[in-house]
């Protein structure tokens, strides 16, 4: 049987309620991994598993040629106490699916799950292919796309599945996380104290409200420091000898989070602990054949200040998707069917311009 384009839209269609109807919380993905493996295999594709990352290569996949990444997730979040909804009820009205998923990321995964299966048998591609539907996007736990990419060939270049309603995000935000400390003498509230960790932490606020860093990106703008925590004390009666502060920093793709943390624990009036530095800042050339395929098909371009599963890429990479991201993480989370129908066309036509 010949595997047309609206066969294909439609096993993707189903295969998202199917993804819908089984809980995937983070790092409890094996059922999600096992619908993926089996319609995968129903295409005749040969998968790969590890964890409960499911991955594939094309059928003729050369050594000698560059490698693409399609990647997205099939974990979600918890749903938020505000659905009215049953969350793993997955059902259409009004043309939209609902579900939890359904936006971040279901449909964006199986929209590329029916492109690979497209592209799968097809021979003289300037590129190899591999799909990788991966677990622990949410929590970017240890056995993500992180845990995975050890073990594949070297990648080229990746398009991250995220709803961007079919534009292409040509750069993303990284994000360094912060504990930051005031530090001040601890005494009783009766006695003269000219050391109050909490006054001292009014100037440290103002600094960190005013501080700016100096280069700006043409896709993401500034470096967005925001302090977003702030604890201290216990007792109505004590001076506290310390407030802990929590810095939110949203990197762009003119610093490394190294970059980042070696400038603030060097200015900043107060000390700064980095938790991790490992989501950093991506981008693709805004020239790549990969852009201008989408390009030509009528998509726009920008940059993303959200954080996806391009922040363990070291390749350039865009991230491109059906859905919005506005609805990610809502409640009666939805997408309308019509965004997977056309993000399975633009994928395809977007593909076929650069793999020829």
């Amino acid at each position: 049987m010949k595997i047309t384009q609206d066969i294909l839209t439609e096993k993707a269609i189903e295969l998202l309620k199917k993804l819908i109807s089984i809980p995937s919380f983070s790092g409890e993905e094996d059922k999600t991994g096992n619908a993926i493996e089996d319609f995968l295999q129903e295409f005749g594709v040969k998968t790969q598993r590890q964890h409960n990352n499911i991955y594939a290569f094309n059928k003729y996949f050369d050594e000698s040629k560059p490698t693409l990444l399609l990647n997205s997730h099939h974990d979600t979040v918890k749903p938020n106490s505000a659905y009215t909804k049953d969350p793993f009820d997955a059902h259409v009205e009004d043309g939209k699916l609902y579900g939890l998923g359904s936006n971040d990321a279901g449909g964006c995964l199986v929209s590329l799950l029916a492109t690979f299966v497209h592209f799968y048998e097809k021979e003289n591609l300037s590129h190899n292919i591999i799909m990788a539907a991966t677990g622990e996007e949410e929590d970017a736990g240890e056995k993500s796309i992180r845990a995975l990419l050890p073990i594949l060939p070297k990648i080229d270049v990746a398009i991250v599945g995220e709803p961007t309603l079919m534009d292409l995000a040509i750069a993303e935000k990284g994000l360094v996380v912060f504990d930051a400390v005031v530090d001040g003498t601890p005494s009783h509230a009766a006695h003269p104290n000219d050391n109050n960790s909490i006054y001292n932490t009014i100037e440290v606020l103002q600094w960190l409200k005013n501080y700016s860093f100096n280069k700006v990106s043409d896709a993401l703008g500034e470096v967005k420091l925001t302090t977003t925590q702030i604890n201290a004390g216990n007792q109505h009666n004590v001076v506290p000898g310390h407030v802990d502060l929590v810095i939110d920093v949203r990197v762009n793709d003119c610093y490394s989070n190294q970059e980042i943390a070696d400038i603030l624990q060097k200015e900043a009036p107060c000390k700064m602990t980095p938790r991790s530095l490992r989501l950093n800042s991506s981008c693709i050339d805004p020239d790549h054949d990969l852009v201008k395929s989408g390009l030509a098909l009528g998509r726009k371009t920008y940059g993303s200040p959200t954080l996806s599963d391009q922040a363990a890429l070291t390749c350039q990479s865009v991230k491109l998707g059906p859905g919005d991201s506005t609805r990610s993480h809502s409640a009666n989370e939805f997408i309308f069917v019509n965004e997977i129908e056309e993000g399975i066309d633009i994928y395809i036509k977007t593909l076929t311009g650069f793999l020829q």
